[in-house]
């Protein structure tokens, strides 16, 4: 962490200052405050550890780095049962004051449109993160892979073909 690291993170900064100064937070949100995520998860106990960095590389475009740690507790769709996923990721968000700024930004880089005031708000953008995380259908690394094959019955083929009743009018 660098030396102008602060735990105290402010609700919202103003982006463009935190990049001039080279600014780096260091915060805690409590999964229960992350409205939108909440939802998506089990129970929401636990924290979510993240650090914000601010500042330009060396093409000097500015971004906002952020690092996020998070154990979500989350249910197994195939056996229901409950189990964390660890999530570990390093986000480097490009920040752009136009959407056509963002076929500028390397690949590697995440657009972020910031609006014309340029405030951020680090805990949205840490629960944007998360929310982007979630597996589409949470299964535990664990789970039994079901392998079967369902092969449909003759009638559940037929319901199924538009053709199907035709065919039966045609018959009488």
């Amino acid at each position: 962490m660098s030396d102008q690291s602060n735990s105290l993170v402010p609700e919202t900064v103003d982006a463009w200052r935190m990049v001039a100064a080279r600014r780096e937070f260091e915060g805690r949100i409590p999964l229960a405050a992350m409205t939108r995520l909440r939802d998506s998860l089990l129970e929401p106990e636990g924290d979510v550890r993240y650090t914000l960095a601010f500042g330009t590389d060396a093409l000097r475009l500015p971004y906002a780095e952020l690092h996020i740690e998070a154990e979500l507790p989350l249910e197994c769709q195939s056996s229901l049962q409950r189990f964390v996923l660890p999530v570990r990721l390093v986000q480097r968000l490009g920040l752009v004051r136009d959407e056509a700024d963002e076929s500028a930004l390397p690949e590697e880089y995440e657009a972020l449109l910031v609006e014309a005031d340029g405030m951020l708000k680090p805990a949205e953008l840490v629960e944007d993160e998360l929310i982007l995380a979630l597996p589409v259908v949470p299964v535990a690394p664990d789970a039994e892979a079901v392998e079967r094959e369902f092969v449909p019955t003759a009638e559940e083929t037929a319901q199924a073909n538009p053709f199907a009743a035709l065919a039966g009018l045609k018959k009488k």
